[in-house]
């Protein structure tokens, strides 16, 4: 299947689930001229080479949570890095998730998210939404974002409260775009955030 064909995948994905309509219709981008590496020939880049290298760019740490979508079910949450401000005008953000992620199609079928800037003293929160299979919401103080009722986690830097507006195919991962429909910062401004670096944090 073609990245076209995986982005359609993507949006007939989300507006099937039927459990929070989208803000606005999901648009699936042409697929760019790129030449792709074929089977029967090495990849440009070593993986192991690739992640020393781009490991000396320090990025935040957040926390993208959702609502759980079905009674007597946890809310969903993981740990995210790739996040990023997109657009002013109309405001929106965008976070990367891997396609084996097993949290991405319970925040899919929400079809909202909130994400949750962590301070620098979270680590160990951030390190409890790493993993998987367990209940990452135990013992975590949180309540809800004031649009998608998606968990706001204590003691974070900001919030930023979203509608999923569109998913794009991006290699091994997807890239998701949310519409943001509130946010705010901590009462602390001076609070130091949690960044990671060349594989720990700082």
């Amino acid at each position: 299947m073609g990245q076209a064909g995986m982005a359609e995948a993507a949006v007939r994905y989300l507006r099937s689930t039927g459990t929070a309509p989208l803000a606005r219709p999901v648009e699936v981008l042409p697929r760019p001229d790129l030449r792709c590496v074929r089977e029967n020939e090495r990849a440009p880049v070593d993986q192991s080479a690739f992640r020393r290298v781009l490991g000396n760019f320090a990025t935040g740490v957040t926390v993208v949570t959702a609502p759980a979508t079905d009674p007597g079910t946890a809310p969903a949450g993981f740990a995210c890095q790739s996040f990023s401000s997109l657009s002013l005008d109309p405001p929106l953000v965008a976070f990367m998730v891997g396609r084996t992620s097993t949290t991405w199609p319970r925040i899919a079928r929400a079809g909202v998210f909130c994400v949750n800037v962590l301070s620098a003293g979270q680590g160990e929160l951030c390190r409890a939404f790493a993993v998987r299979g367990a209940n990452k919401f135990a013992g975590v103080a949180y309540d809800p974002a004031p649009v998608s009722g998606s968990p706001r986690l204590a003691g974070t830097l900001a919030w930023i409260d979203c509608t999923i507006h569109a998913v794009h195919t991006g290699g091994d991962h997807l890239i998701v775009v949310g519409r943001v429909d509130a946010l705010d910062s901590g009462d602390d401004e001076d609070a130091a955030p949690l960044l990671f670096h060349k594989g720990r944090f700082l």
